[in-house]
């Protein structure tokens, strides 16, 4: 059995969603190699103390720089503000240190690509957190697609709908400043849309987009907590200006001569956690809503007219990807456990010297459409991506 010490950098919301996934691993996926949580490291030290006793951390360290360099370190796990993905990457591939990054993999294409170019360079395994994908009902609409159940794909159409920002007053957190994330629901939330459609569907040729800045100002961030989710905080009575999207929308035309639309919001009052597309072929239909993820709805044409309609299938089976792992048939999972799975194939990549999926080439691939969806925007035509 091989060891990987793990070096995670960020303790909130992806920290402690990460940090789950390597604490239950061992515990429902048989490995070869097993992943050890060596050190976590963040900027506030009592915080992070508190997050290294409650995750199960064998040290803490506040210099994430020390942490890249250290000799005992074998994987760098990112859960920074997107800002600092970039330097992070870069020094660890220097270093010889395989990576997990969170998503978007920068705020540009340019840094995207400087962070592709040094792990390649530096000859080291690389992932994206494209968690959505380890997603067994969205596994199973791959597996549908490539065996041909939809037929020629007409329409990919897609929405990520949240509305944890309606309230004028809440504070100016970092996911909210330019600054550090790059964008707002486009970069968060479309980031995912796009990376679902590119593995469900394939690569995207032309983009035509609009978004739009509901509140302009917000209170800035008096105090965060220490291990909140990272998307609350308390507000002084100062304002500050909101300096990404809110809301961002966007017509696709894929290299196949399918059609998509994308819609990511802050905004949609009532929706958490709303991710939800919608695949029509010329045989068949696929949808998946998050908000009931364990269940897959499909359609096929070639039903009998007096039983067609959507079927909804329960992902739960041993039978269906990941769940032999987990429980018996019709006793589901949640958004953790999607990270676990993350965790499980990288894991796996390491024991078989393959390079893990998503990868940073996904990133690029994905950040190279939101930044072309950005343009367009700003010169309101349609863009080649």
């Amino acid at each position: 059995m091989r060891k990987v010490n793990v070096g995670l950098i960020g303790y909130r919301f992806m920290g402690k969603a990460h940090s789950h996934a390597y604490k239950d691993l061992a515990m429902f996926f048989k490995t070869e190699v097993v992943p050890v949580m060596k050190v976590i490291s963040g900027r506030n030290k009592e915080a992070l103390e508190e997050a290294a006793h409650r995750y199960g951390w064998e040290e803490y360290e506040t210099s994430w720089e020390k942490v890249v360099e250290r000799e005992d370190i074998d994987l760098i796990d990112i859960c920074t503000p997107n800002s600092m993905h970039k330097e992070i990457a870069i020094k660890a591939a220097q270093n010889g240190k395989m990576i997990l990054c969170e998503k978007p993999l920068a705020t540009n294409l340019k840094d995207a690509q400087e962070m592709l170019a040094a792990v390649e360079k530096a000859n080291v395994k690389h992932m994206i957190d494209f968690n959505y994908r380890k997603v067994p009902a969205i596994c199973l609409a791959k597996k549908l697609i490539e065996e041909g159940y939809v037929g020629d794909i007409y329409h990919f159409r897609g929405v990520f709908l949240q509305d944890w920002i309606v309230d004028p007053n809440f504070p100016l957190v970092w996911r909210l400043q330019q600054q550090e994330s790059g964008s707002g629901a486009h970069g968060d939330l479309n980031a995912h849309i796009i990376d679902l459609a590119r593995f469900l569907v394939g690569d995207i040729e032309k983009v035509i987009g609009m978004n739009q800045t509901f509140i302009k100002e917000r209170p800035l961030v008096k105090e965060v907590s220490h291990l909140t989710t990272g998307l609350s905080a308390v507000a002084e009575e100062k304002l500050g200006k909101v300096t990404v999207d809110d809301a961002t929308l966007f017509l696709a035309k894929f290299k196949n001569g399918a059609l998509g639309t994308f819609e990511a919001t802050r905004f949609a009052t009532g929706n958490r956690c709303g991710l939800r597309f919608e695949i029509n072929g010329s045989k068949g239909s696929i949808r998946f809503k998050f908000d009931d993820m364990n269940f897959l709805e499909i359609f096929s044409r070639e039903d009998p007219e007096t039983k067609q309609g959507f079927k909804k299938i329960s992902v739960t089976e041993a039978s269906h990807p990941y769940m032999a792992n987990w429980w018996p048939a019709g006793h589901g999972i949640g958004y953790e456990h999607t990270f676990v799975h993350i965790v499980y194939d990288f894991m796996e990549a390491i024991a078989n010297d393959t390079l893990p999926s998503p990868n940073f080439y996904d990133g690029v691939e994905c950040q190279r459409v939101l930044d072309a969806v950005e343009k367009s925007i700003r010169e309101e035509r349609w863009i080649e991506v």
